[in-house]
């Protein structure tokens, strides 16, 4: 039997009454999950930078699983492609090891000058991350194989394919893998034409669905948090 992908549609087969229990009750459910773990001042902080300076930001419910992925591997080393405002490094950074460095990369030092006051303002020392300027595919392949617990993505999405090779080589044995809007806003399951950002969003789901060295699951947090687990 083929499995469905994500460029299938699926109708789910629920009665009509569940249908609506389930459509009625989806968009609360999340609103609940957002505020389910309160934000500080920090958190707020960074994403009103955010939002002036016109980046997305991890919703708090991604965020808080970013916290706990981070806390269920105790995470010592953690690589962060797509510093931002600095939203999503808190989130990691809670959940490390209390010796633990973030290596952050983003290609505008502006943003990570942003984030290093959230950081700062969190209470984390300085020698908590190391930030690094840069293209995420030219800063990569300089960061030690096998030198990471986890990895998070959250850069070009047009680049996701490649930030997953890249991470292969970065995490230790039962290391995670962690793609940041997989769903697009609903795009990825669309069965309309879709532009080439949503094809490689696609091909990512795909490669990590089939591929025998990870082990998948797909959160429904946020926009969509892709996770493995390198075997």
């Amino acid at each position: 039997m083929r499995v469905p992908g994500p460029a299938d549609t699926v109708t789910p087969r629920h009665t009509r009454g569940q249908e609506r229990v389930i459509t009625g009750n989806r968009q609360a459910s999340w609103a609940f999950a957002d505020a389910y773990v309160a934000e500080d001042d920090a958190l707020r902080w960074a994403r009103d930078r955010a939002r002036e300076a016109g980046l997305r930001s991890v919703s708090p419910s991604a965020g808080a699983a970013l916290r706990l992925l981070a806390a269920t591997v105790d995470a010592k080393a953690v690589a962060e492609i797509g510093t931002g405002t600095g939203v999503s490094g808190i989130h990691l950074l809670h959940g490390m090891r209390p010796d633990g460095v973030l290596t952050t990369v983003d290609t505008e030092p502006e943003h990570q000058q942003s984030a290093r006051q959230a950081f700062r303002a969190a209470g984390f020392a300085g020698n908590r991350a190391r930030f690094i300027p840069g293209r995420a595919l030219e800063v990569l392949p300089r960061l030690a194989d096998a030198g990471y617990d986890l990895v998070f993505c959250d850069g070009d999405r047009l680049e996701f394919p490649e930030y997953l090779t890249e991470s292969m080589r970065l995490l230790r044995p039962g290391g995670l893998v962690v793609f940041e809007g997989v769903f697009a806003h609903g795009r990825t399951v669309d069965s309309g034409p879709q532009p080439t950002e949503v094809l490689r969003l696609r091909e990512l789901l795909r490669t990590v669905r089939e591929s025998d060295e990870l082990m998948p699951s797909l959160l429904p947090v946020g926009d969509g948090l892709l996770c493995a687990v390198k075997r």
